[in-house]
């Protein structure tokens, strides 16, 4: 059933990064994602990564602040937050997280939180990744 007739999904989220390779190789070789677009060169690159099997769904990982219309004040603030690790997130969801948890940890990936039952209903952990976005995976099922 759609609203006012609208049939919308998910398609693309974007979270910056600072380190294109380093970048790639998380979501590659650690979180297991596909490599859909690799464009650019030098910091300059956008890399579309997504779960294999969900062709309809990407993340575009982006060079951050690089709109024009951005004010230096504005990329400064940008680059504080993203030190911080309070610039950029993502929710993933796994139907085995501690088996996730150990196999992403086991890589010497940032660890922010175990496995862990919430007060309010889910199981999930947190990394960061290589530019400090926060990645929280729950549990399914």
């Amino acid at each position: 059933m759609t609203i006012n007739g609208l049939d919308l999904t998910i398609h693309t989220t974007v979270l910056p990064h600072t380190d294109p390779d380093a970048s790639l190789a998380f979501y590659r070789d650690v979180l297991g994602f596909e490599v859909r677009a690799d464009v650019g060169q030098g910091s300059m690159r956008w890399i579309t990564v997504g779960p294999a099997g969900q062709p309809g769904t990407s993340i575009l990982l982006a060079p951050p602040a690089v709109d024009p219309g951005i004010t230096d004040d504005e990329r400064r603030t940008i680059a504080e937050m993203m030190a911080k690790g309070t610039y950029g997130w993502i929710l993933l969801a796994s139907t085995d997280l501690d088996g996730t948890f150990e196999a992403i940890q086991a890589t010497d990936a940032d660890v922010v939180q175990e496995p862990t039952d919430q007060p309010y209903g889910i199981r999930d952990c947190a990394f960061r990744d290589p530019a400090g976005n926060l990645i929280r995976i729950r549990q399914l099922g």
